[in-house]
């Protein structure tokens, strides 16, 4: 029997404040998974479904991207894994009769969470021009309008195709494959937001847009730099890794502006240890940074590598602190960075951290003794104007050990959504390669575009400046995931038609175009069968690659939520179909379509993956070796074989000026995050248990003295105002109204706040220098008591 979803919005004026705990997980996660499990799916489907996660002959977790040890635990998931699960396992749905009920500006009334919390989708549907409510529409008659939408574009460019990072590897291919054979590289998706800066700088520096170290090197590091990132909430299955190499003996330093409960300790629910003598305590040392400090740090590390390097020739005993061989035989660009990190003085390092000199020394110092660190990273690095660099410099620091290329050592961009990496893997990038291009032309008897496409702020700038026909959305939650809400929505008002092709209800499907559909489609968990020219039905796998390059199958076992879902792949294969299909001449703009059986590919996921075993260098014996549970490991030079493919085939040292933020008088400098009841957009509840926030999620967190100093109380409600200046001097201005005032252990300056609720704070154009990821870690904001408190 399917559970009742929620009857109203929780009333968040009841919100309250309890003390952080100091502690991770134990079996108040387990009852809180259970609890959600129980609610969305009852207890046997529960049962059923949460044996099968990330196990070998199951399906991948659809929520983080951590990778699974090759010996799978019975309970292979986590809180938020069991949450996710049952988010899209659940027993609620949302069909024709719930659309016919609610009228869209009823819809838009309501918040991201009781959105959320509707249900799955179960039918096509369709919004025409200046209705108030969807309506149902077969699959025949809304592929047909899509596919007449995209014929009638004066031009290609005038249609964005988003990504979600849950996309499988089979449906991510084809949806690149459409989109090029339409003649545009626009192909934004979730990394321009998130870890774009990551592969921005590792790909300068090391030659490869990916991690350098594997869940075996995690276990094997001496030490580990976890920076910006909070695994307790965001990554959970992370800490029993880092348990692991606690118990190993390594060291970790957390490097953090908020301390994280996760970090502290680890109550392991899967041991006696983390059930009954109290855990492990993972952080031995706790670095309160200030927001955009992070490039001090690591320049601050490299100058006291290099200057005990320095002190250490013709000392008594001579002990080299620098891998001169690794330096000398792999890298390039040395010399410049020894001269340019001689300049930086310590009080300027010291400024912009907020740290004492000695407790920067400290840090270099344990990279000093450590036989092999790795650092970890999420988007506390990566959303900042000067994140790039910022990882320039990490880079710098690994370099002067050797420590890439080596077991235990290594970078480690922790990704977010299950298969971000693995969509990039195989062709969503709207700056492709040539060597890329090239292949699939080679396979599909066409020309793709060469010309560079939108990323995710050039689409919404499109989009607002009217250049957009068309939006389709594979997935995710296009409009609460991107940055200044405002422009977004009003630049989505300007679209002809909007396309999202989804498994459960929210805010991008109630803010459209002039007209739009909603395609419901197959999640993770649910049996996808195909049925072939034969007549006969199989079962189909896909694959997903996770934040360390290994591609391992997933196959959904519940029966679909309705009998009218598609999966992805059959979805794209039929829009090409109907676009690509003879006479080529229906695309008149594309010049030529690319060439494939696309039901052939529909009945048979296998024959995609042969495609992308063409194309995609790695991928050699795809079919075999994923067969069986197995994982496919992807080639990484510099892991591998300390190969580098940069321009000068070496790891590259590079010459970062400092950079940090400068916090005008009577300001803070705000961050956007996650609460502990959240992944991405998808809202599980008001509570933030790790935080001790409970019942709400308006709130900001201030440093005590700070509330003090701008003349506010604990308690008040005020409204978050951000403040941008422009390259011309003028000042824009952006509201969040009515948050609560919390006091928090966060630096002097700073404060933290949760998106969605806050991504209309975020301007467009305020973006990281080289990769254009929003500025989201690092906004300007003044504090306004609420209209009606004043």
């Amino acid at each position: 029997m399917a559970t009742k979803p929620p009857a109203a919005d929780i009333d968040e004026s009841r919100v309250h404040v309890t003390r952080p705990p100091r502690v991770a997980v134990g079996v108040p996660a387990v009852l809180h998974a259970l609890q959600i499990a129980n609610e969305q799916m009852g207890v046997a489907r529960s049962v059923q479904t949460l044996l099968r996660v990330n196990q070998k002959d199951g399906f991948d977790c659809p929520g983080c991207a951590w990778p699974e040890e090759d010996k799978r635990h019975i309970a292979e998931f986590c809180e938020n894994g069991a949450k996710a699960v049952a988010e899209e396992a659940t027993l609620r749905r949302v069909g024709p009769d719930f659309f016919a009920a609610h009228s869209l500006d009823e819809l838009r009334a309501h918040d991201d969470w009781w959105l959320g919390q509707q249900g799955r989708l179960t039918h096509p549907m369709l919004r025409e021009e200046g209705a108030t409510h969807y309506r149902p529409i077969s699959w025949d008659d809304a592929l047909a309008l899509v596919a007449d939408e995209l014929r009638a574009l004066d031009d290609p460019n005038e249609a964005v195709f988003y990504t979600s990072g849950r996309t499988s590897n089979e449906a991510a291919f084809l949806y690149q494959l459409l989109v090029r054979g339409l003649g545009t590289n626009n192909l934004p998706d979730c990394s321009n937001m998130c870890h774009e800066s990551s592969g921005s700088a590792l790909t300068e520096t090391i030659g490869i847009g990916k991690g350098t170290v594997s869940i075996d090197d995690i276990h094997e590091a001496d030490l580990l730099i976890v920076a910006g990132q909070n695994p307790g909430t965001n990554h959970p299955r992370m800490l029993s890794a880092l348990e692991k190499a606690k118990q190993r003996g390594a060291t970790i330093i957390a490097v953090n502006p908020l301390p994280e409960a996760g970090l502290l300790r680890f109550e392991n629910p899967q041991t006696v240890r983390g059930v009954v003598l109290g855990g492990t305590p993972l952080a031995d040392g706790f670095v309160q940074i200030r927001l955009g400090g992070d490039q001090a740090l690591f320049q601050a590390i490299g100058k006291h590598l290099l200057e005990a390097e320095a002190a250490s020739r013709g000392s008594a005993i001579e002990e080299p602190v620098l891998d001169h061989d690794f330096i000398a035989a792999h890298t390039s660009g040395f010399e410049a960075y020894r001269a340019a990190i001689g300049e930086v003085s310590w009080s300027d390092l010291v400024a912009a951290t907020g740290i004492a000199e000695d407790g920067l020394r400290r840090v270099g110092e344990a990279v000093r003794t450590s036989k092999a660190t790795i650092v970890c990273w999420a988007m506390g690095l990566t959303q900042h104007k000067h994140s790039v660099a910022t990882l320039r410099d990490v880079v710098n620091v690994l370099l002067l050990r050797g420590d890439i290329g080596r077991p235990g050592a290594g970078v480690c961009p922790v990704r977010g959504h299950s298969n971000v990496q693995g969509d990039r893997t195989v062709g969503i990038y709207e700056k492709p390669s040539e060597a890329f291009l090239s292949a699939l032309d080679r396979e599909f008897a066409f020309t793709a575009p060469r010309a560079h496409g939108f990323d995710t702020v050039e689409a919404i700038r499109a989009m607002r400046d009217g250049r957009v026909r068309v939006f389709v959305g594979m997935g995710g939650n296009f409009v609460s995931a991107t940055p200044d809400t405002a422009v977004v929505e009003a630049g989505m008002a300007n679209v002809r038609l909007t396309v999202q092709v989804s498994t459960k209800l929210n805010r991008s499907h109630v803010v459209t175009g002039s007209r739009a559909l909603i395609l419901p489609t197959l999640g993770r968990t649910d049996r996808d069968r195909r049925t072939g020219a034969d007549g006969s039905a199989r079962e189909q796998r896909v694959t997903v690659e996770d934040s360390m390059g290994a591609v391992h199958a997933s196959r959904g076992r519940l029966a679909p939520p309705s009998e009218e879902l598609l999966s992805e792949v059959a979805i794209v294969s039929r829009l090409c179909a109907l676009v690509f299909g003879e006479p080529a001449e229906q695309v008149p703009h594309a010049g030529n379509s690319p060439h494939a059986d696309w039901a052939a590919l529909e009945a048979d996921y296998a024959r995609i993956r042969a495609h992308i075993e063409r194309v995609v260098p790695g991928f050699d014996d795809y079919e075999q070796r994923i067969d069986k549970g197995r994982t496919l490991h992807l080639p990484n030079g510099p892991r591998d074989s300390r190969s580098f493919a940069t321009a000068d085939g070496r790891a590259r040292f590079t010459v970062n000026p400092l950079e940090y933020p400068v916090i005008p008088p009577g300001r803070l400098l705000l961050q956007t995050l996650r609460s502990h009841d959240q992944y991405n957009t998808t809202i599980y509840g008001k509570d933030d248990r790790y935080r001790g926030i409970h019942g709400g999620r308006r709130v900001v967190l201030v440093n005590t003295l700070d509330i003090a100093a701008l003349g506010f109380a604990e308690g008040e409600i005020v409204d978050l105002v951000s403040e941008w200046t422009r390259a011309d001097g003028s000042v824009e201005e952006r509201r969040a109204p009515a948050f609560r005032v919390v006091a928090y252990s966060t630096p002097r300056g700073n404060a933290a706040a949760y998106y969605p609720e806050t991504n209309v704070l975020v301007p467009l154009d305020s973006v990281a220098d080289v990769s254009g990821t929003p500025t989201s870690k690092s906004v300007v904001v003044r504090l306004e008591r609420t209209e009606n408190t004043r």
